[in-house]
Parts: structure tokens; sequence; C-alpha cells
């Protein structure tokens, strides 16, 4: 087996509710995936065919983007009526010749402008933090990770539970991929002595503790009802 070459951490949410109390819960929910707007079956016509807990895995990435390069810009700027040129540097810089209806607003007194043709040296941070759930579609990440919400031994608890564990179908590389691409906003078409670093911060594998119920209703349709097992909430 290649090994990963990202320093991955492995993190396991601790579930708030027990098998019995998510049968409850499902017990009380599972005619809503059969209902209709004229109609709901009975409690009884729907059955309970299996409750299982998975452990799915949000795909959590952190990092930086930080560049900085030079780039053309043009600035103006007012000057008196009486001012002609401006010298900055080596360069000489006239002002801009008016129009004649700006002479016949302004009059000849008004203020003139001058275009500096420059080059602006521009600093560039950014930092984000993606998640995707374990088909790598982005979702948000509703969850508190400290040492009250985490288990103590997650690889133990996840080698045990191997067959109801879904790991992430996105790589490594493209989760990171998909960073740099949100961090790295488009340059401007003409810029010189681009500096640029991208800076991985972390890679988490979180997994989430999930109890799904599979139902057999009338005319033996099949319906999923997926409870969230920290926040106890019907997904």
């Amino acid at each position: 087996m290649t090994q990963s070459p990202y320093d991955v951490k492995t993190v396991v949410l601790r579930k708030n509710i027990d098998k019995s109390e998510a049968m409850d819960i499902v017990e009380e929910k599972k005619t809503d995936p059969f209902k209709s707007l004229l109609s709901r079956p009975k409690k009884e016509d729907v059955h309970v065919h299996s409750l299982n807990l998975y452990y799915e895995c949000i795909l959590m990435v952190s990092g930086k983007y930080v560049a900085d390069y030079f780039r053309k810009a043009n600035h103006t700027i007012s000057v008196d009526s009486n001012v002609h040129e401006v010298s900055l540097g080596d360069g000489i810089f006239p002002i801009r010749s008016k129009s004649g209806i700006t002479k016949a607003f302004v009059g000849s007194r008004g203020k003139n402008k001058i275009d500096l043709k420059l080059e602006e040296h521009v600093f560039v941070e950014e930092e984000d933090v993606l998640t995707f759930d374990h088909h790598g579609r982005d979702v948000e990440f509703p969850f508190k990770i400290d040492s009250k919400t985490v288990e103590n031994y997650p690889q133990q608890l996840l080698d045990e539970n191997i067959q109801n564990t879904k790991k992430s179908e996105m790589t490594y590389d493209d989760a990171v991929e998909k960073l740099q691409t949100q961090l790295k906003k488009p340059l401007e078409t003409d810029v010189r002595n681009l500096n640029e670093e991208f800076v991985l911060s972390d890679i988490s594998e979180i997994f989430i503790p999930i109890f799904e119920a599979r139902l057999i209703g009338p005319k033996k349709k099949v319906a999923i009802i997926r409870i969230d097992a920290v926040r106890k909430k019907v997904l």
C-alpha cells in the first residue's frame, strides 16, 4: 500500500444517542418518507427493516496562499489650473487635455488632471477551510471539535467498525487542489516578478456517526431515514 504524502489527522465525533434512542426517532418519523399531499400511511403499515450505525467521513482541508507581484496601474491626480506637467523620478507627466464641454463647465481656472502611469507592488494573503462530505461534495461543517466531543481512540473505533465506515471518495490531492483554486484568485494579465506560495495547514478526516434506517412501506416501497447521532437530528 502506497503511503500518503500528507499528514492526515483522524477524528471521530462522539454520538449523543444510542441505538434504542435512534429507533424511537425512527418510529416517530417512519411514515414521513411515504406521505403524499393527500395521504399518509399508518405506522403499522411501515416496517423498520434494519437500523445500522455508520461512520461517514467529512474531509477538511485548510491552508494559506501568499503572493507578491508588480502590476501596471494608472492613478489620476488633481493639480492647480496653472500646472502643466509634473516631474516624478525620471518621468514627466503632462496634464490631461480638457474637452470643450469640460472647459464650459469648470472654466479656465478649473483643476487640471494628470494621469500617472505607475507600477504597484501588490501583496496577497488568503486563508480558508473547505469541507467535503464522503461523496466529495462541498458541505458546511456544523460540529464543534474539542476534547468533550471526540472519541479518545478514533482509529481503534474505526477498525472495529470497518464494514460500516464510509471513507471519502475524494482524494487528498483533489481536495488540496480545490483549496488552492479557491484561494488563488485570478491575477491581472500584465504582472511581473510574481512570487507565490501555497501552504497546506491541515488535512483531517472527521467521521460523523450516522444511524441509517431502512424502511419498507406500502406496496413494498423502500425508504431511508438518516439520523445525525451527534446533533440528534433527522437528515
